[in-house]
């Protein structure tokens, strides 16, 4: 099985990759699901903060790797290439690396991009304000995700217009499939 990991800041156009990789037939698993799944649970609401606590709260009481685990039970076992939309950390590489070869792609866009795009995007536990984004920063990069980024295999800069980006993501999601055949 090959997995396509995407990772990158909230904002930063996770969700187009993968939306992209749907398009092209791929099977593609959320992981912020899980949380947004968990929260709504023990809450019976989603925001920002509550999504933040859940995360760090499944974090501390099963493991850091616990949400790719929980992500890994989604996976259909006859699925050939899987899309993983947002990794954060480098524990939970190491749960898919466990069934299958990983490729990761990283997206990338500036802070004020990002910030503009998840208040147009206004998705239950979405940041309404700068504060909350920047909250929601750091405590992604305590998760660890900016070393994910920095292991990327591939990045892709979204910054351009977005039909520019879509066809980088369907260039790079094809190249990835290409170089990757031989080996799942």
């Amino acid at each position: 099985m090959l997995l396509i990991l995407v990772t990158g800041m909230p904002g930063s156009g996770k969700s187009l990759v993968a939306n992209v990789a749907r398009e092209l037939g791929i099977t593609v698993v959320n992981m912020g699901d899980i949380v947004r799944e968990e929260t709504l649970r023990k809450y019976g609401r989603i925001t920002p903060e509550l999504m933040l606590e859940v995360s760090i709260e499944l974090r501390k009481k099963y493991g850091e790797d616990y949400i790719a685990v929980k992500t890994v039970e989604r996976i259909p076992r006859d699925s050939k290439i899987v899309v993983v939309d947002g990794v954060r950390s480098l524990a939970e590489v190491s749960v898919f690396k466990r069934i299958g070869k990983t490729v990761i792609i990283a997206v990338h866009a500036s802070p004020r991009t990002r910030f503009e795009r998840l208040l147009k995007r206004n998705r239950p536990g979405d940041p309404k304000n700068f504060e909350e984004f920047k909250k929601r920063d750091i405590i992604e990069l305590g998760f660890g995700i900016g070393s994910v980024i920095a292991l990327a295999d591939y990045i892709l800069v979204n910054e351009k217009e977005i039909n520019k980006v879509i066809e980088e993501a369907k260039n790079l999601i094809s190249e990835v499939i290409r170089h990757g055949e031989d080996n799942y």
